[in-house]
């Protein structure tokens, strides 16, 4: 059991701790992407800079990291190891969730700051209606840091008396969380890149659910502020794509000054690499300003008391295009680094090539997807988008 009392507690003491353990982590990249899930000891480490409680509010004792220090914790880490850095952005939401629980109960199945939780929020499964909660069925996807979490949250469709539960004609859904230890793990997860995320799919058969144990993002039960908001647990993952493009522009920097002449010449006066490193540099600069200037704006006006309707168009917009153009300027930013060390990136274990094949993957998620663009423009257009959530829309 992690000693609660060594754990940092501030957002300046978790952003330190996940920078001083970025090292480590990039010296076992590699055997955390061959072991192809997080080492039980990385995980502890992980565990011990306290970027799993960064979500738990100051009334429980935690440190209610905001978005932005949120952001920046997993950059931190994702700097040392993309892998690390995703199973943190997501196992840390733990504390997110447990606004939209009934408070008793959260604090019953959270009795410890430093719990994560894994988990598939689309509604793939079957939740039949019993009495005093569901029953539980279904297999889903990508579920990564299932293999170290304490809590699995799964989205299901509702169901009642064997038929599907409708609200105003749609067929409704519900998140529903279980223990670790009963869900079947099932190891898929062979993959071109973020090997080490232990991303694998996952069973749970006929388990009972109690009704405390299901939420809606729709329905706050405790707490209040910007942290018990809909997409809360949206706003972090571009820390996982900067952090490994920054990682990639420092490691190319530091291989053309090793192999430059003292007082000039080589490659450090090589035109190509010159403009190659200030154009990446420019993009990462441009990026990630606008990822952390959209969840400021969004910040200020929640804490403020206001609403994400209180936010313009074009700040409403802001925050699911900042975050799909970090994905996808990471992987150009990768990808033309890599195609600039030539032959020197194709050798593993040169980071280059696993920065590249865990861009490549992290592109995949929907947050990265075209689906959110069209959703941005809908919005900005008055039209219907077709992901509403990433917008932090409900209905």
């Amino acid at each position: 059991m992690t000693n609660t009392r060594a754990v940092p507690n501030t957002a300046a003491e978790i952003l330190a701790a996940a920078k001083a353990l970025a090292p480590q982590l990039r010296e076992r990249a590699a055997e955390i992407e061959q072991n192809r899930r997080l080492p039980a000891d990385v995980v502890e480490l992980i565990r011990s800079t306290g970027a799993f409680r960064m979500g738990f509010s100051k009334a429980w004792g935690g440190p209610e990291l905001t978005s932005v220090e949120q952001t920046e914790v997993v950059e931190a880490l994702a700097y040392g190891d993309s892998s690390a850095g995703w199973a943190a952005m997501i196992g840390m939401d733990s504390g997110l969730y447990a606004s939209f629980l009934d408070e008793t109960v959260a604090k019953e199945m959270f009795p410890r700051l430093d719990m994560a939780t894994a988990g598939l929020l689309f509604p793939i499964g079957r939740a039949e209606r019993v009495d005093g909660g569901y029953r539980l069925s279904g297999r889903w996807q990508f579920g990564s840091g299932i293999t170290h979490a304490d809590w699995v949250i799964s989205g299901a469709f509702i169901y009642e008396d064997g038929e599907p539960y409708l609200v105003d004609g749609a067929h409704d859904s519900i998140l529903l969380m279980v223990p670790q230890a009963d869900v079947e793990i099932i190891d898929t997860w062979n993959t071109t890149g973020l090997a080490g995320s232990g991303s694998c799919d996952y069973a749970i058969h006929d388990v009972f659910v109690p009704e405390g144990r299901t939420l809606t993002f729709g329905a706050v039960r405790n707490g209040e502020g910007p942290l018990a908001q809909p997409e809360v647990h949206m706003r972090n993952m571009p820390g996982v794509p900067l952090g490994v493009a920054r990682a990639a522009l420092d490691w190319v920097r530091a291989q053309v000054v090793a192999k430059s002449r003292p007082g000039g010449g080589g490659w450090s006066d090589n035109w190509r690499v010159q403009v190659t490193l200030a154009e990446c540099e420019a993009d990462f600069n441009a990026t990630r300003s606008a990822v952390y200037g959209a969840m400021r704006r969004q910040w200020e006006v929640l804490e403020a008391g206001g609403t994400l309707d209180d936010l313009t168009p074009e700040e409403r917009a802001a925050l699911p295009l900042s975050r799909l153009h970090a994905f996808r300027t990471a992987r150009s930013i990768v990808m033309r680094l890599y195609d600039l060390m030539q032959t020197a990136s194709i050798y593993k274990p040169s980071p280059l090539d696993r920065w590249l094949r865990d861009t490549m993957t992290m592109c995949q998620h929907v947050v990265a997807q075209d689906k959110i663009l069209q959703s941005a423009g809908a919005h900005l257009l008055g039209g219907r988008p077709s992901f509403p959530l990433s917008l932090g829309i409900t209905g």
